[in-house]
This record gives structure tokens, C-alpha cells and sequence, in this order.
């Protein structure tokens, strides 16, 4: 397409004023939020094992940084903002890129906001008992949207803000959870190859594969950072190791600091834990910073998904109202088109269905993108790689593999979810052939 051709040489563009710390942020933000304290209350009854726990986030850890570093290649070499949307239309069809791209307007971003945000309305009531959960969580997005349609340089200071309190939040639980916590037996026992092995693992893995999610926001705007090249591979493998000491750290002392029996499906797993920790007075303040810690994670996706949508703009002569900018630069009407998406999905969706659904489509989308690299280097060998994969093709084999395996498994075990996952990729491909440029030819 002739637009992106444009966009893709544009590496003067004065929009590209986003710098390192920024990209860090925004990328560790993304991931640190609602999943790492929610998801631990879906895992621990089907697989009552620390030691297994743990493994399962160091496991999505090592995935997730596969799969960084498979994306660090492809913004590289194909530096534009869109992310799946901008490598699958480039390296396969445009209808696939579509399809990613209604995938993140739809589930990636939207899903993943309205998913916070009922976190951050139960750790409200929490803290604030009698304050309508629904209340504080559209509240929160709203308030979001308004401070991400100013302008780039204010997401850009507000992201860093929210993330070093976020990082402090969390720096401080650990820590008092090491010196607090009774403690657990996070010792390998005779059954946990059982378990390892079990749907209930695979399934676990999408969980912990959605608290990961994030490691590849900062290619979505891509075309807003200075030397893309550079800055977005850097950010994506420091904030997705960070991330991954971080997650393991943290769901040890959520393990060693309440019982099992306590955790197990519940949402504020952090509330419980450090009312185990501090006392009744204690967690309630710690729901709330925890809720405080969450809007930097809400911030981040607010602030990357709706860049998707005015990429597609761009490309599609239909889709051209979302491309529109404010003066500030900024993508208002995706913006406002997303936060309508998410305050729907707040009061018509129950939290797992949303989460497992929305896993379904993202890992699949991501799939296909890291498949794309090992292509992109069997077809374009003298493409300019400003930054190259490790290891290739351990590295995004490894990725597939993990991903196929827990896509197989939730059709096993979640077959609706699953189809509905199916449902919109394949809805979202076939929308290509009706807004397509070249339609009325």
C-alpha cells in the first residue's frame, strides 16, 4: 500500500518524540497490571503446588521474552506504528493484518482494559467497602481516556509517573512478604509431573500468558519513538526480564503469605494477601495502593490501542474516520471508539470468559507475527535488520510451540470461548474484503 510505504519512510516525522524511558514504561506497565493480581486465584485449585506455580510463571516469563525478541526484529526492520496489524499485512495479506488489527481494537486492547478495570473496582470496594464496583471501574476509564486525549508528551510523562509508583508499590510487597510471610514449601513433590503435564496447566498458561501480555506494546506506536530501531528492542527485553524476576518474586509471596484454600477463585488475590501480611486495616490500605498501582497498567493500554486503529485508517479509505488526529497529534475518535468498546465490556462480561476468550485471540494473532519472522527471513534475506533475533529458529520456535500447545488446550477445555475466539479472527479477516481500496475495481 502505497500510505504505508509512506509511513514506513518517514523517519524525520516530528511525531516520533517518544524516548527510551518511555518505551520501558509503557512496555512494563502493559504488563504489570491486572493479571499478576488476579490470575494466581485461578491456578492454585487445579494445581495445588508451589513449586509448580512458580515454574508455570517462570515458564511465561522465557515465552514472553521469546517472543520479545522475535518482535525487537520485526519493528526493526519494519519500524510503523499498528503492531500485529502493520508486520501481518506486510509479510502475509493485508486481510490477515486486518484481522489482527480488529483483534486488538476488539480483544487486545479492549478486553485487557475492561479486565483491569473490574480488578481496579474490586480492590475500590475492598478498600472503600459499599463503593459500587461497576462505579469506580468506569470512572477509572473514562478519566483515563480524557488524560490520554490531551497530547503525546502528556501520556508520555503521566506513563512514567504512573510506572515508577507501580514499580515501588510492588518493590515494597515483596519485600515485606519476604520479612512477613509464614512462608510455603516451594520444593518439587512426586506429583507435579502429573500436573505439569495436566489440561489444567495448559490452561493455567493462558492465564499466566495473559499476565504476561504487554511485552509487545511498544511496537504499536512504533511511529511515535525516536530511533525505533534502537529504543523499541531495548525496552521490550529490559521491561520483559524485569517483569519476569518481578512475577515469580511476587506470586511466591503470594503463595507463602495466605492459604491455598483463601486464594483459590478470587480476583483481589493482592487484598487477601496483605490482609494476611498487615492485618484487616493493613489490606484494605494495600487494596487500595494496589488499585492506585493498576491505573498504570490501564494507562498503558489506553494509550497504545487506539494507534491501531488509526493505522488501519490510514490504509483503508473506510476506515479513514478513525486516522483523524486532534491537533495534539493525538487519535481522539479511536480513542473515544475504544473506551466505548470497553464500558460495554464492563457491564455485559464476566471476568474469566473475557480473560480466556481474549487469550485465545491475542496468543493466536501473536503466533502468526512470530511465524512472520521466520518467514520474513526465508524471503527477504537482505532486508535491512537493524536489530537481529537471537538463536533463530530456537528462539520463535519455542514461542509457537508454548502457543499451539495452550490454543490446543483451550479447545479442549474451553471449547466456547475457544470458538468465539475463532469466530472473531475469522470474521475479522473476512471485513477486509468489504473495505478493501480496491472493492468498487
Amino acid at each position: 500500500m502505497n500510505k504505508q510505504k509512506t509511513d514506513e519512510s518517514r523517519s524525520g516525522d516530528a511525531r516520533q518524540r517518544v524516548g527510551q524511558w518511555a518505551c520501558v514504561t509503557l512496555v512494563f506497565s502493559s504488563m504489570v497490571g491486572t493479571g499478576v493480581f488476579t490470575s494466581l486465584g485461578f491456578q492454585i485449585g487445579p494445581l495445588p503446588s508451589p513449586f509448580v506455580i512458580l515454574l508455570l510463571w517462570a515458564l511465561g516469563g522465557i515465552v514472553a521474552l521469546c517472543g520479545a525478541l522475535s518482535y525487537a526484529e520485526l519493528a526493526a526492520a519494519l519500524p510503523r506504528s499498528g503492531g500485529e496489524y502493520h508486520f501481518l499485512s506486510r509479510i502475509f495479506h493485508p486481510a490477515l493484518g486486518l484481522m489482527a488489527g480488529i483483534i486488538s481494537v476488539f480483544v487486545g486492547f479492549a478486553a485487557p482494559i475492561a479486565l483491569g478495570a473490574m480488578a481496579f473496582g474490586k480492590y475500590v470496594a475492598a478498600a472503600f467497602p459499599g463503593m459500587p464496583p461497576l462505579i469506580s471501574s468506569a470512572g477509572a476509564v473514562l478519566v483515563l481516556a480524557l488524560v490520554h486525549g490531551m497530547s503525546l508528551n502528556v501520556s508520555g510523562r503521566f506513563q512514567i509517573l504512573a510506572t515508577a509508583f507501580k514499580a515501588a508499590l510492588i518493590l515494597f510487597f515483596i519485600i515485606a512478604g519476604m520479612r512477613l510471610a509464614p512462608g510455603a514449601d516451594f520444593r518439587p513433590k512426586s506429583g507435579d509431573m502429573a500436573l505439569i503435564l495436566s489440561p489444567s496447566f495448559a490452561i493455567s498458561l493462558m492465564f499466566v500468558m495473559y499476565a504476561y501480555s504487554g511485552w509487545n506494546s511498544a511496537v504499536y506506536i512504533a511511529g511515535e519513538v525516536r530511533n525505533p530501531a534502537r529504543t523499541i528492542p531495548g525496552a521490550l527485553m529490559a521491561a520483559t526480564m524485569a517483569v519476569t524476576v518481578l512475577y515469580v518474586a511476587l506470586n511466591a509471596v503470594f503463595l507463602a503469605s495466605a492459604p491455598a484454600g483463601e486464594l483459590a477463585g478470587k480476583v483481589e488475590i493482592g487484598e487477601i494477601a496483605a490482609r494476611h501480611l498487615f492485618g484487616a486495616g493493613g489490606g484494605r490500605m494495600m487494596a487500595c495502593v494496589i488499585a492506585t498501582g493498576l491505573v498504570a497498567a490501564l494507562s498503558a493500554l489506553t494509550w497504545a490501542g487506539p494507534r491501531v486503529a488509526q493505522t488501519a485508517g490510514e490504509d483503508f479509505p473506510s476506515l479513514e474516520w478513525f486516522s483523524r488526529r486532534a491537533a495534539a497529534g493525538v487519535p481522539q475518535r479511536a480513542l473515544a471508539f475504544q473506551t466505548f468498546i470497553v464500558l460495554i465490556l464492563l457491564v455485559s462480561s464476566s471476568f474469566e470468559s473475557v480473560l480466556i476468550y481474549a487469550e485465545f485471540a491475542l496468543v493466536s494473532c501473536s503466533c502468526l507475527t512470530v511465524l512472520g519472522l521466520l518467514v520474513l527471513r526465508r524471503r527477504e534475506p537482505s532486508l535491512a535488520r537493524p536489530f537481529r533475533c537471537p538463536w533463530v529458529p530456537i528462539v520463535p520456535v519455542v514461542f509457537l510451540g508454548v502457543g499451539v500447545f495452550s490454543l490446543s488446550y483451550t479447545f479442549v477445555e474451553r471449547p466456547v470461548q475457544a470458538l468465539a475466539g475463532v469466530a472473531t479472527l475469522v470474521v475479522g479477516a473476512g471485513l477486509y474484503f468489504l473495505v478493501r481500496p480496491d472493492r468498487s475495481k
